[in-house]
């Protein structure tokens, strides 16, 4: 068995919506990657002076931080530190 078909057998199956239409064929020149406004941009350019960019965002989000009495029972909330941006509006 081929290192291929052996990394084959372990890869889960591809189906057609992994796939990215009109790229077949084409030949990378150059690959880059930059860090811009909290996102990391990945560019793919090729030699017909095409580019492929993926754009990546993570978002990790505190929706409230606050410090509450457990001994009672019922969490009744004694201060809140941190309160998520779309409450602060309303």
């Amino acid at each position: 068995m081929t290192t291929r078909e052996s990394v084959n057998r372990l890869s889960p199956r591809r189906t057609r919506r992994n796939q990215y239409r009109g790229l077949r064929g084409k030949v990378i020149e150059l690959i880059e990657h930059e860090f811009e406004e909290d996102a990391l941009y990945i560019h793919l350019r090729f030699t017909d002076r095409t580019e492929l960019c993926w754009r990546i965002r993570t978002l990790a989000v505190i929706e409230e931080a606050n410090l509450s009495d457990w001994r009672s029972g019922n969490f009744e909330k004694l201060r809140v530190f941190v309160k998520n941006e779309r409450d602060r509006g309303a």
